[in-house]
């Protein structure tokens, strides 16, 4: 990728944040369809979204409704926005079946072009006051049969897999796949950094960018970059891709910074971001050109 390539920019919709943390943040279904149209007119081509199903803990199962019924509002308004789910964590609780069969509903109603693969397992959690990780048993789960299974769904499903590296490792088995010439057709490479009070991930710098993209020196894939706990461009990272041809995700999922911005203003300043290096955002149709996506199932 080049400087000359359009940016496609993701916007994470919701995830965990709550009403209280930024009353801006869109909950329902409605809220949700409201705000991704927004969001697509101002150049978030991809739209992430979380329900109000868990994603760690005991849930195994996500509902497929609420996603139809956002994603069907946004598609009838803009039918080349891409959209696509979180799914739950694994363990002893569930498997990976149950884990993905929302998906499939959501695919075979043909609303679904990207799909989820995290190749590999994280701890979350928070701090004690005086600093210490809380000592949880908060992990998201998935084991390498597991990945596996999300990946051969994804290929059966004709989804390109929208791949969560939350660490180094979780690269080396995308890239496996990869060499291996078994990786789903229209492949995202989701490179997420950890902010200040993230206890995962590597940490917003020119430095951990450059390990990450040592790492995939000689590989086609696009790939992004995230700030989970954080704020993607008053970082710096969001300009540290965009100079090396990267894309980029915002969205108040993922964003810690100060004030309760809109979706609105994230995406328009990673799009003014982007203008600094003369790149322009890409619309749906080209990004799933880009990104190489499969032709959706008729």
């Amino acid at each position: 990728m080049s400087t000359s390539t359009p940016v496609i920019v993701e916007v994470a919709l919701n995830g965990g944040t709550s009403k209280q943390r930024n009353p801006q943040v869109p909950r329902t279904p409605e809220e949700v369809a409201a705000d991704g149209i927004r969001c697509y007119r101002a150049g978030g081509a991809i739209l992430h979204n979380h329900t109000d199903d868990e994603v760690l803990g005991a849930g195994g199962r996500h509902a497929w409704e609420p996603y139809y019924e956002a994603w069907s509002a946004i598609l009838a308004e803009e039918p080349d926005a891409i959209c696509y789910p979180t799914m739950a964590g694994g363990g002893a609780h569930t498997n990976v079946d149950e884990r993905y069969d929302h998906l499939v509903e959501l695919a075979k109603r043909g609303v679904l072009r990207q799909g989820v693969a995290d190749p590999g397992t994280t701890n979350f959690g928070g701090f004690e006051p005086d600093g210490q990780p809380v000592p949880g048993h908060i992990v998201y789960e998935n084991t390498l049969a597991d990945i596996r299974a999300m990946l051969d769904q994804c290929r059966a499903l004709r989804l390109g897999p929208s791949l969560s590296i939350f660490e180094p490792g979780f690269l080396r088995v995308a890239l496996a796949y990869y060499r291996a010439g078994t990786l789903p057709e229209g492949a995202l490479v989701k490179l997420y950094f950890g902010g200040e009070r993230a206890l995962f991930g590597m940490p917003p710098t020119q430095t951990a960018l450059e390990t990450y993209l040592e790492m995939l020196e000689g590989c086609d894939l696009p790939w992004s970059v995230a700030l989970l706990g954080g704020d993607l461009v008053e970082s710096g990272l969001a300009r540290l891709a965009l100079e090396r041809g990267g894309h980029v995700r915002v969205g108040l999922e993922d964003y810690a910074g100060p004030g309760e911005p809109s979706h609105l203003e994230l995406v328009r300043a990673v799009v003014q971001e982007a203008a600094k290096v003369g790149r322009e955002p890409a619309g749906g149709a080209e990004t799933a050109a880009l990104l190489r996506l499969p032709a959706p199932r008729v």
